[in-house]
């Protein structure tokens, strides 16, 4: 009786829970968010291991018979005898043997002669003093040449340098002498009796002295003084000083550089200008220049900045004129794409300082009768493009364009036959400087490869357009120049190279002096010197580390091209030589 309630009891219970279930069923529950304030972390529980000596439960068991054995000793007697073990060496390439001095002798077709010789002395650790001698010439012979075209150009160079702990300062002393020959006059105008009498030779001389000093961690950062003496032998003479210093401020990450410079050259010719058909007057210059150049240098990751400016005083002491100009020093670099791509460009100006050496330098051939002036380059804008296209590859592109007040032009002398002077520079075989204003656009693309330490070659191109005040012709400028060269070390012993250049066409123009005429109205004729092709190559061979031999070739085209109006170059030149490596 007492099982048949409980049962009764369990059966309402069980109804009661599922009625109550139906009733929860039709209740809307709605939504809980539940937050778990514990990440899982799961474990692992040990593997069940398998023993790893099982019991044995097996009905057979085999029985281990007992061994009884002996050892029967016999000695042996032994010769061996180790030996310790020892590191394989490296070997290793012996260095280089490097000497102080070297002298280099060679001969070649018309007479050419190349001689150089240089030594460094290392007196101590910190000083130095250096020896170098140069010497080219020739004993001419150009085919249709009149008169004589015999050239030499000898020059001395020796310096001295010594570095302290916070400087290094030094002195240098330079001599030179060149010989030319005015031998440009036009062939089968003059009679043998005229050709015989005229005295085409020319000397100049100079002699230089310099000095520098560049000092660390301090404003005043370096300063160099040189003074030349530069004279011919038609009694003319130059004297020239340059002064250069240079401060260096830091302003909080940028740097503020000031540089100075001061620039004097004077001279005087004995001689007239062929423009004019007496010589009664020489002409006598002297220009000063004083600069000032402030400029606030910009670094900022791939940005370089360089803010100036360029401030000049000109003095023409001579006739007592003075002027003072402002330039812009403006120089900017930028890298787009690291080493790739590498923008740049700038605006700059300056008060160039001409002179009667850097005129002989550009054309040995000018007359002792020059007039000097400074030019007055008011800016030369640019921008340019330049980097590696590939890792043994680079280029380089820029764009320029320049205005140019007083810039100084070659040009032909006239004939002037009213002069006797004591050389024979007046039958149209030399050249005058004739100062024009030019604005120049200019474009030049250069590509650089280096295949690897044995091989390199590059290839340059330059296309210039000029537009003259005067409206005349940019007398000898060229409106294209091109170049190649390359350079190829053949093994350890062998070496080549060549140098392959084309300029282009020139105008020039040839006229007589007359007596009591303007020089713009004597009679003129206009000349087209033709674009030329030059090739130059060289081979060497080192037979010791000591000796190598060579030979150079130069205008290997046989090219009869005239580099100036009526001045015919020599043909194919062939010159060998030795060079001797030794320590003095």
């Amino acid at each position: 009786m007492y099982n048949k309630h409980i049962f009764t009891l369990i059966f309402l219970t069980l109804g009661f829970q599922v009625v109550f279930a139906q009733e929860e069923e039709e209740k809307d529950l709605g939504t809980e968010t539940v937050t778990v304030t514990k990440a899982y972390t799961p474990t692992v529980s040990d593997a069940f291991k398998i023993k790893s000596v099982p019991n044995m439960n097996d009905s057979i068991v085999l029985q281990k018979k007992p061994i009884n054995y002996s050892i029967f000793s016999v000695p042996v007697a032994s010769t061996f005898t180790p030996n310790k073990g020892t590191a394989s060496k490296v070997e290793r390439l012996p260095p280089p043997v490097l000497y102080n001095s070297y002298a280099s002798l060679g001969a070649g077709l018309y007479g050419n002669v190349l001689g150089e010789f240089y030594t460094s002395r290392t007196i101590n650790r910190d000083e130095n003093f250096d020896i170098g001698f140069n010497h080219l010439s020739s004993r001419g012979g150009i085919d249709g040449v009149e008169l004589s075209d015999t050239f030499y150009d000898t020059k001395l160079d020796a310096s001295y340098a010594k570095r302290d702990r916070d400087l290094d300062w030094g002195a240098a002393i330079g001599l030179q002498h060149q010989l030319y020959n005015w031998y440009g006059i036009e062939p089968g105008v003059f009679s043998e009796t005229i050709l015989n009498s005229i005295d085409e030779r020319q000397n100049y001389y100079m002699g230089e002295v310099s000095g520098h000093i560049n000092v660390e961690d301090a404003y005043f950062k370096r300063a160099d003084l040189k003074y030349r003496r530069f004279f011919d032998a038609v009694s003319s003479g130059e004297n020239r000083a340059i002064f250069n210093s240079g401060f260096e401020f830091p302003v909080n990450e940028e740097t503020l550089n000031a540089k100075v410079n001061v620039d004097y050259v004077g001279g005087t010719f004995e001689n007239a200008s062929l423009n004019s058909t007496t010589n009664d007057n020489g002409i006598s210059y002297s220009n000063l220049q004083v600069g000032v150049n402030p400029s606030l240098k910009m670094l900022r990751d791939d940005l370089s900045l360089n803010l100036g400016v360029n401030l000049v005083y000109g003095m023409d002491l001579e006739n007592s004129e003075s002027n003072f100009y402002i330039y812009p020093a403006v120089t900017a670099s930028y890298r787009l794409l690291d080493e790739t791509v590498i923008a740049y460009g700038g605006v700059t100006g300056e008060l160039k300082q001409n002179s009667y050496y850097d005129l002989v330098e550009g054309n040995p051939f000018v007359s002792p009768t020059l007039n000097i002036a400074p030019t007055d380059s008011q800016y030369k804008a640019y921008i340019g493009f330049k980097g590696q296209l590939l890792p043994n590859l680079s280029y380089n592109v820029k764009g320029s364009y320049s205005a140019e007040n007083n810039r100084p032009l070659y040009t032909l002398n006239p004939r002037n036959d009213f002069r006797s002077d004591d050389k024979g520079y007046y039958y149209g075989n030399s050249f005058d400087v004739f100062y024009d204003d030019i604005k120049t656009l200019g474009i030049f693309g250069e590509l650089n490869v280096d295949v690897n330490r044995n091989f390199t070659a590059g290839v340059n191109v330059a296309v210039y357009d000029y537009s003259t005040e005067t409206g005349n012709p940019a007398w000898n400028l060229p409106n294209l120049k091109a170049s190649l060269f390359m350079d190829y070390q053949i093994g350890e012993q062998w070496y080549a190279g060549a140098n392959l250049f084309y300029v282009g066409e020139r105008d020039d123009f040839s006229s007589t002096a007359l007596e009591n005429v303007p020089t713009s109205d004597f009679p003129a004729a206009l000349i087209t010197l033709d674009g030329y092709f030059d090739a130059n190559a060289h081979i060497g061979y080192r037979y010791t580390d000591q000796w190598s031999f060579f030979i150079k070739g130069a205008n290997l085209s046989n090219n009869a091209y005239q580099r100036w109006a009526n001045f015919q170059v020599q043909g194919i030149q062939i010159l060998g030589g030795a060079t001797y490596k030794f320590d003095f």
